[in-house]
């Protein structure tokens, strides 16, 4: 309604950082039991209003209301103690602890003497809170040995613990199968109508839509709109996010010529076990199924980092030495890898140093580097890319993730590499970066190189493929063609008879929106 108060209210913030204007006089608002979406593309200042929030930054102006009155939160723990709870995208767990040792982490609750924690209290209730999110997970587990949706399901029971009245979400879904999605969505429904006021930021608008009442758009810096979801579709909602109209772009078939990748009875113990394929020039590979099918453990076999078990790879009729990430780099073969932070980049160098890692030889002589051909090399990829900033010697960890994963793209580029093994290549970028690495991807297709997309988000398989090879559990279980592929057919092979439901007869097959 209207005229509902504000459960919580930033009002004119504003943040700088040198050389750079974070937030400029954005002002956000949440309403009790709604679920209110923090939408933007990279950089747009979500973050950052997210840590003034939580105090990890201190505004530069502007002020906080909880209940129509304002505060002062000036640390994580005076957030806390005001109700205000953060999920953050990678999640803060202490992995050796139970669940319960985490439940209470920094605030142990004590026997009666003050001295000594009381452990089976704390774990009688994190039981308590945890029967109506979900009973199967033991408090007294280590939260090492859950699966990532019930560690997050640890967290908002955390939050629940401290009584918390806002509980903000940073990409929650980013490691959660669909399935987990679902069960996320219906818990966040339910924490909605106890009143519980959400934020909820994500990349991925079907999620918007599904869980988010209103959303708040930032751009820059600044605050664009704040807009009833039911009164929006994706189109209105992108244009708004990149003050500009996203032009749908549809698949393009491409012209295969000769075999470029042939891969025979290639395994790694259970992880991947007898894969078989032959990958073709112009080819856009997409290879599909649930987390933990050995998706990524096939591309780690392709591209020497894992020694396999079994199998062999030829590439252009040449046996490839297995287990040996230089000689397949030599053969043009280029990993985009999944974990973009943690095996892309490396965060303090500079992005033309990051762009030359595969190809140092042919930048130095005698071993001394010509840091001039490196950066000459480095800005014309940049400009092809339209990465920005346009800065070689800017540290990659400052450009968005959207520039980061061009960057890492750019050096393969650079490379001259013929086959790309992408590895989630969109995960955590927004919709405008999204769109250029589509259509980058088209690009090097119809130059002729050899393309395998691994992806969780179906659509983006479908958009991106000329085939879709189906992995279930370490194997190859089906390959389509392209008039073959639909959400309904990889579902069917990628999901094990006994783990399909009704839900995947619910959801309706939206081919038609990626053709």
């Amino acid at each position: 309604m209207p005229d509902q108060p504000s459960r919580l209210k930033l009002a004119g913030i504003s943040k700088s950082f040198p050389g750079v204007r974070a937030l400029d006089n954005v002002t956000f608002e949440v309403r009790p039991g709604e679920v209110h979406g923090l939408l933007g593309e990279n950089g747009a200042g979500k973050s950052t209003l997210l840590n003034t929030l939580s105090a990890v930054f201190k505004a530069d102006e502007g002020h906080i209301e909880i209940d129509g009155r304002p505060v002062e939160i000036r640390s994580p723990l005076e957030a806390r103690a005001a109700g205000i709870a953060m999920i953050h995208q990678e999640l803060q767990h202490v992995p050796h602890l139970t669940v319960a040792q985490n439940m209470f982490l920094g605030r142990p609750l004590k026997q009666a003497s003050g001295l000594l924690v009381d452990r089976r209290g704390q774990e009688q209730r994190a039981r308590e809170v945890l029967r109506d999110l979900d009973p199967t997970i033991d408090p007294k587990t280590p939260i090492r040995d859950l699966k990532v949706s019930q560690q997050q399901v640890v967290e908002i029971a955390r939050a629940l613990l401290e009584n918390a009245r806002v509980i903000a979400m940073d990409e929650p879904t980013s490691s959660l199968t669909p399935a987990e999605f679902d069960r996320l969505a219906v818990l966040i429904e339910q924490l909605a109508a106890r009143g519980v006021s959400i934020i909820y930021v994500s990349h991925k608008m079907d999620e918007v839509f599904r869980v988010c009442d209103r959303a708040t758009i930032l751009r820059d810096g600044k605050f664009v709109d704040t807009v009833n979801m039911a009164d929006m579709n994706e189109a209105s909602i992108v244009a708004r996010m990149v003050g500009r109209e996203i032009v749908h772009q549809t698949h393009t078939s491409h012209e295969r010529s000769d075999a470029l990748l042939e891969v025979s009875d290639l395994g790694r113990e259970k992880a991947v076990q007898g894969a078989t394929f032959t990958l073709r020039r112009g080819e856009v590979l997409g290879i599909s199924g649930l987390v933990g099918s050995g998706r990524t453990e096939l591309l780690r076999l392709i591209a020497g980092i894992d020694r396999p078990t079994s199998g062999s790879i030829r590439v252009s009729g040449r046996s490839l030495p297995l287990h040996d990430p230089r000689a397949a780099i030599r053969a043009g073969i280029g990993l985009v890898p999944e974990d973009r932070k943690g095996h892309g980049i490396i965060r303090e160098r500079s992005v033309a140093a990051n762009m030359a890692l595969p190809s140092m030889g042919r930048f130095s002589r005698y071993g001394l580097v010509s840091h001039r051909q490196r950066h000459r090399v480095a800005m014309k990829v940049m400009e092809d890319l339209r990465l920005r900033p346009l800065d070689v010697t800017r540290p990659i960890g400052k450009f968005s993730g959207g520039n980061q994963q061009k960057a890492i793209i750019g050096r393969w580029i650079a490379a001259g590499t013929e086959i790309l093994l992408f590895d989630e290549p969109t995960r955590g970028i927004d919709v405008g970066a999204k769109s250029e690495i589509y259509a980058l991807i088209e690009r090097l297709a119809q130059e002729g190189k050899a393309i395998v997309v691994v992806s969780s988000e179906m659509l983006e398989i479908m958009r991106v493929s000329d085939r879709v090879m189906v992995m279930r559990e370490g194997r190859l279980v089906a390959t389509l063609e392209r008039d073959q592929i639909s959400e309904a057919a990889i579902a069917a092979h990628a999901i094990p008879q006994s783990q399909r439901s009704v839900h995947d007869a619910s959801r309706p097959d939206r081919q038609d929106i990626i053709q």
